[in-house]
């Protein structure tokens, strides 16, 4: 028997109408529904653009007008579906595939979590981008091989299907209301709960490459968010078990002091038009460990 699908996409101050017009077109025949539910946006430009959803086929708009978070409006989205299976999209991606939907309804559904990826197009014109230099340097540890190696520690929220009962069951902890690691910790519940993920090589190209100032400040919000949550995180985090596994105060007390005195160059470098991924790395080390 064919899957039954939600289709649920949370979005916050972005225009996603060419998404859901792709994905209207790719639904086309299957039993689908597509739910866009905007969390406290304020965008005027993006709110007009978001409100014609609600007249394109299969498709539900739900506006909130106070923001909840990453997870609670996830979460939401879970509790109004009416599908047994959910396929979550961050509203910022592009399908890569036409065949997209079709290639999640014929997955194996004896995983009751289905993790298809992400990627990022070529782009020469993106080279003084942090986050499209970040996310290409990133790519060999996005195939689906490669994420395998450590399924629970790889996944994302960006894309992926899940069993609606499996949703309700766990849902995302509502605690995360600040950017970064709700994925995490998701998957650790998974984990603990004994459910399998399999991951799938049906990525969406991440589309929105934020300017290198904002995708600074997201960087250093995550790393909060990560701080706030260690005790939950350990073992599920690169940062977390690098900067707990430096185990001279001198090192420790010698990166606080660089990142005191070079920090701010550092931020400089990349929030500019040639940031160093050496630098960025050196910069989340220092802010981190800052946060003590």
């Amino acid at each position: 028997m064919e899957k039954q699908l939600s289709i649920l996409i949370p979005v916050y101050n972005y225009d996603c109408t060419v998404l859901i017009e792709e994905l209207v077109r790719q639904t086309d025949g299957y039993d689908c529904e597509i739910i866009v539910a905007e969390d406290g946006s304020t965008d005027p430009h993006a709110l007009k653009a978001n409100s014609a959803i609600a007249e394109m086929e299969r498709c539900r708009y739900l506006k909130r007008d106070a923001n909840v978070g990453r997870a609670a409006i996830r979460n939401l989205l879970a509790r109004e579906s009416t599908k047994p299976w959910l396929l979550f999209l961050d509203c910022d991606v592009k399908l890569k595939d036409c065949n997209f939907v079709a290639n999640y309804l014929s997955a194996d559904e004896s995983s009751q979590v289905i993790d298809g990826g992400v990627d990022v197009e070529h782009n020469d014109e993106l080279g003084g981008n942090l986050r499209y230099r970040y996310e290409t340097e990133e790519l060999p540890r996005h195939s689906a091989e490669q994420r395998s190696m450590n399924p629970y520690r790889s996944f994302r929220t960006t894309n992926f299907m899940v069993s609606r009962q499996v949703m309700l069951d766990h849902p995302f902890d509502e605690r995360f209301r600040r950017y970064g690691y709700e994925d995490v910790l998701f998957g650790k519940q998974l984990r603990n709960a004994g459910i399998s993920i399999l991951h799938i090589d049906n990525a969406v190209n991440i589309d929105d490459l934020e300017p290198n100032d904002v995708f600074v400040r997201k960087t250093e919000e995550s790393l909060e968010t990560l701080h706030t949550f260690k005790d939950d995180l350990r073992g599920y985090s690169r940062m977390i078990t690098f900067a707990e596994g430096i185990h001279s105060r001198f090192v420790v007390r010698s990166i606080k002091i660089w990142h005191k005195v070079m920090g701010g160059m550092e931020r400089r470098n990349l929030c500019g038009k040639r940031p160093n991924l050496t630098i960025f790395k050196l910069y989340k080390l220092g802010y981190y460990l800052t946060l003590e």
